[in-house]
């Protein structure tokens, strides 16, 4: 085994936390080591939302690795819920009220304040790392959660990124995880009965990724 490392971009859980389990250990067996983002969404519409948050809060189990997590339009609709900057019905509606139940009605603060903690973007030598994506027609640096958490980016759109590769989650597909030019989308609906999916990149190396690996749905 060379002494590359990886970054393995995890797609939109939404409580799924079978798959999540059965997504870890294949990346987990598949290196001794790396970093693991979760792009975001890790909750709403699946049945263990407080299981995934739990799961990922903990952090990994085995030495070696790093863990990251960056903030969903899903956790941004919880959080702005909860202060009162929009109606609660809207987030209950659209997956809310499932993750509710997984809470038995209440989620501790802690989990919130550690929502609320996550950012929203992660930048590095070759890659942009962000839950739905980028305006190129605004400075990288000047972007708001109300496009990185919300935008949605066509199918068959690539742009040049600051000559960076895009990775993302936010707008599910059955045909992700799939690379279009510098942009790859990682969102295969887990929730809607598609894949749990993430994408593998050399950090040393730029472009799109190396690889893929998916984890069934387990419904039904």
């Amino acid at each position: 085994m060379n002494a590359r490392r990886l970054t393995f971009a995890v797609g939109d859980i939404h409580g799924c936390l079978a798959q999540l389990e059965a997504l870890l250990a294949s990346i987990e067996s598949a290196v001794p080591g790396g970093r693991i983002i979760f792009l975001g969404d890790l909750i709403d519409r699946g049945p263990e939302s407080r299981g995934v948050v739990e799961r990922i809060m903990a952090g990994p189990t085995k030495p070696g690795w790093e863990w990251l997590t960056l903030k969903g339009n899903h956790e941004d609709m919880l959080l702005a819920a909860r202060r009162g900057h929009a109606e609660m019905s809207t987030w209950l509606m659209n997956g809310g009220d499932e993750t509710m139940a997984s809470y038995g009605g209440a989620i501790p603060l802690s989990h919130l304040v550690w929502m609320a903690e996550r950012p929203s973007i992660i930048v590095d030598q070759y890659r942009i790392f962000a839950h739905a994506g980028v305006d190129e027609n605004i400075p990288l640096d000047q972007q708001g959660d109300d496009i990185l958490l919300w935008i949605r980016t066509p199918p068959n759109h690539s742009g040049d990124y600051w000559g960076k590769h895009l990775c993302h989650g936010h707008t599910p597909s059955r045909s992700n995880p799939r690379t279009v030019g510098n942009r790859t989308n990682v969102d295969s609906g887990a929730v809607f009965g598609g894949v749990l999916s993430c994408a593998v990149f050399d950090d040393d190396k730029p472009g799109g990724p190396i690889g893929f690996l998916v984890a069934e749905s387990v419904d039904g």
